[in-house]
This record gives structure tokens, C-alpha cells and sequence, in this order.
């Protein structure tokens, strides 16, 4: 079966808040060595609405040049400025990237009419492989099967689909709404803990982020997958299951997913960009005993 794990990986920063380049070589160089399939860069975890856009095309340059082409590498290039998303999506095409992510236009709740114009209107102005990023629980919209579907169908350069949602139900309507009609659109769940479930269904695998400080087991799991290995995957299904709940430390994830990172022997500044405030010692305690009872240190 198909099965792939991308990392949606986290934007190491420096002391003063600014892209910290060579850290984030470092991120990149532990997740291929980790075995990882792919590299989301500027996705939710990475940052992406917090950050600067000359440094995030400097980064697009560094990392396009230091991953080359040794696993996949997507960009999220979110951005509610219409002109300034369809800028930087081309951006960083022409730099090497194998695609775009775009995640839906949030703070408002939208009608399908005007999400559908977004995408029309961006598609056809991008020129390469753009994947769509459904997250509700963020932008208060739910991108509809059927949307999903006549978009597709639009647009030959619209390839693919992380679905970040708490049901699996959701991903598997997509999948069997899209893949009968164009079995090579990639259709990605955002929870680590649906990747079996989603290959199972037919779907591709995941874009998640426990793979940050795990690539290896998430590697792991994508092979076993690939192998047809059922036993493999149940124990593979059973350690990520036991690491979901480094999701539950604190409201917030992504720092908590950075100290996991430095306390896995990631070398890098765990700080994260304001408001977010880095994992405090209590906090701590709790991530070293998820990774201990997990047997990742």
C-alpha cells in the first residue's frame, strides 16, 4: 500500500526571535537520518503566521539546498493577503519545492462560495503542485468533500489535501468522495494516531508531528505499512498511541513538541515565537515521562 510520513516540522529560532538557519539544517538532517518520507515546512507547528517573509524565503532558499531532493519538500505558504500568498507559493516552486501547502482563509466563517473562489483564483495563478490544508478547529471552516472534489477537478495542479481534523470519518469521506474519480490525489490526515487508518482506507498517509523528536518510529510505522506488515503496525499504532499525549502537556503544542525535540538530543533553542511561551519545568517533567514510557530516551 501507499504510506508516507511528512514532517510538518517546527522553525527553530534564536534568542532574538529571528530564523535560526543552521539549527534548522540540523532539524532537517535528524529527520532524513530518522528515515522521514517528507518535509513540511510553515505549517501550524512551523510557525508560519508568527514569522517575517524575507526570512521565510531565506529559509525556503537554505533548506531547498540543504534537503536536496532527498526526500519531498513541501512549503506552507499561508497567508491572508491574497497577492502576498500566490507571491510566495511561486516563490517557492522556482526555489525547488516539490509543492505548496495553503491552508483555507481563516478568522471569518466562510460560505463553500468564497473558499471555493480562493482556491480557483490561487490555483490558477500557481504555477505547481499546491496541496490544500483543511483545519477548522483553526480557520472556523470545514472544507466539504464535494468542494474538495469539484476543485480537483478544476484544477489539474491541485494535487492533494492535509486533513487535520479529530475524526477519521472526515478523511475517509474525502478519500472515497476524490480517489475513485483520481486515485493519485494524496489525501494526508493530520493526527498521527489515523495513520493506519487512513492508508487502511486507501489514503496516503500523514502530515503530523510527533515525527519531530520520533522520526524513526514514524518511519517505522510508514514501512511496516508499506510492507503490509499487520503485527508491525499494531505495535508501531500502540507506541504512537502512547506519545499522543504530549498533545495534552499544554493548550498550546508547539512548544511543547520543541522541548521533546531538545530533550530527544535535537541541538536547538526551544523558544518559540511570542505569544507562545516554551515549556516550563512542570511541563518538562511531564514531556520526559511520555518520551521514557514510550522508550524514545
Amino acid at each position: 500500500m501507499k504510506a508516507k510520513w511528512i514532517t510538518p516540522v517546527v522553525t527553530a529560532l534564536d534568542e532574538n526571535g529571528h530564523i535560526d538557519t543552521e539549527a534548522n539544517k540540523r532539524i532537517y538532517e535528524h529527520l532524513i537520518q530518522g528515515g522521514i518520507d517528507g518535509i513540511l515546512i510553515f505549517g501550524s507547528i512551523g510557525e508560519f503566521f508568527a514569522l517575517p517573509m524575507e526570512e521565510k524565503k531565506d529559509m525556503v532558499r537554505e533548506a531547498v539546498a540543504c534537503i536536496d531532493h532527498r526526500v519531498t519538500v513541501y512549503i506552507g505558504t499561508n497567508s491572508m493577503e491574497f497577492e502576498e500568498c500566490v507571491e510566495f507559493s511561486n516563490f517557492a516552486l522556482d526555489a525547488g519545492a516539490d509543492g505548496v501547502m495553503v491552508i483555507s482563509p481563516y478568522y471569518f466563517n466562510l460560505p463553500d462560495s468564497a473558499v471555493e473562489n480562493f482556491y480557483d483564483s490561487l490555483a490558477d495563478r500557481v504555477n505547481g503542485p499546491v496541496l490544500l490544508y483543511n483545519f477548522p478547529a483553526r480557520t472556523g471552516y470545514d472544507l466539504k468533500p464535494e468542494v474538495i472534489l469539484g476543485l480537483v477537478r478544476r484544477h489539474k495542479n491541485i494535487v492533494g489535501i492535509k486533513d487535520t481534523v479529530g475524526t477519521m470519518g472526515h478523511t475517509r469521506a474525502i478519500i472515497q468522495a476524490v480517489k475513485r474519480e483520481f486515485p493519485e490525489f494524496l489525501v494526508y490526515s493530520g493526527f498521527d494516531e489515523f495513520f493506519a487508518h487512513n492508508v487502511l482506507s486507501g489514503g496516503d498517509g500523514c502530515i503530523a508531528g510527533l515525527s519531530n523528536f520520533a522520526p524513526a518510529v514514524a518511519a517505522g510505522f510508514a514501512g511496516a505499512a508499506r510492507d503490509n506488515d499487520l503485527a508491525a503496525m499494531q505495535a508501531y499504532q500502540q507506541k504512537i498511541d502512547s506519545l499522543m499525549a504530549i498533545y495534552d502537556v499544554a493548550e498550546q503544542f508547539i512548544p511543547i513538541i520543541k522541548k521533546a525535540m531538545v530533550l530527544c538530543g535535537v541541538e536547538m533553542d526551544p523558544a518559540c515565537a511570542a505569544p507562545l511561551l516554551s515549556a516550563d519545568e512542570n511541563e518538562t517533567e511531564k514531556i520526559r515521562e511520555i518520551l521514557k514510557q514510550a522508550e524514545i530516551i
